[in-house]
């Protein structure tokens, strides 16, 4: 009997431990939203999961609760009566502390308005350069089916110009600006997210001028065991090349 008591209170404990209180709220409204279910989720192991809901109805306001272990991208997925799937879910920067995002049912992810941690600042001004070579990228897009349409050889080859020095701008412009953000865990977030198939120096680069905090966070240690991976994979891709020039000589 003192056994299975002792069992069961080293049961209670490891349970208790297990539990770790939350330090992330987010909290918001989504006006127009009557009836619905809101979702936060996040990525664990390379699939999407719920870490909390809230069940609307009547009141657009919520308020949900986890714990996160270090800065990431996280999602409001909200999943409405009438099941239509597209503009429904929002990503942002969580860290811990509160995030606020207010936004409306017709456009649920286009007119979010984010408040929260210093990364989600840093995200938003990221992506609102990028719109800009994005939009430039359409550009490109429309005079080449225009080129193809009058066969215009010529300028095709001028577009394919084009567009190799707006992609080398934009990688650029995504290394510089994790290298300028070395403090934040955006750093990382960007080499992983945006320029992974970039030239591995540049990835060497942002990881070497990571601060130490940033180094140990959820992308630093993933940017860290990526590198390690995409030199294991150059490594043999260069055997590779060596024993089909030895073979051919």
């Amino acid at each position: 009997m003192k056994k299975l008591a002792l069992l069961l209170v080293f049961i209670i404990s490891i349970t208790a431990c297990s539990e770790k209180e939350s330090n992330l709220t987010v909290s918001g409204e989504v006006k127009g939203l009557k009836k619905g279910t809101l979702y936060l989720q996040k990525i664990k192991d390379t699939v999407l999961v719920n870490v909390d809901s809230v069940v609307v109805d009547g009141d657009p306001t919520f308020a949900m609760e986890t714990y996160i272990e270090s800065p990431q991208i996280m999602y409001l997925y909200l999943e409405k009566v009438d099941n239509n799937r597209y503009d429904d879910r929002i990503d942002f920067f969580a860290d811990k502390g509160e995030v606020t995002i207010n936004t409306n049912l017709e456009k649920f992810e286009t007119n979010a308005k984010i408040v929260g941690s210093v990364n989600q600042e840093k995200l938003i001004e990221y992506r609102k350069m990028i719109s800009r070579f994005n939009d430039q990228n359409l550009e490109l897009i429309k005079e080449s089916f225009e080129a193809e349409k009058a066969q215009d050889e010529e300028k095709l080859m001028e577009i394919d110009k084009k567009y190799d020095k707006l992609l080398k701008r934009k990688y650029l412009y995504t290394v510089n600006f994790a290298i300028n953000n070395k403090e934040h865990e955006i750093a990382p977030y960007l080499a992983l997210s945006e320029v992974f198939d970039a030239n591995i120096k540049y990835l060497d680069t942002i990881y070497s001028s990571l601060a130490p905090k940033v180094k140990k966070s959820k992308y630093g240690e993933e940017l860290k065991d990526f590198l390690k991976e995409r030199r294991k994979q150059e490594k043999l891709e260069e055997k590779v090349e060596d024993q089909a020039m030895y073979q051919n000589s």
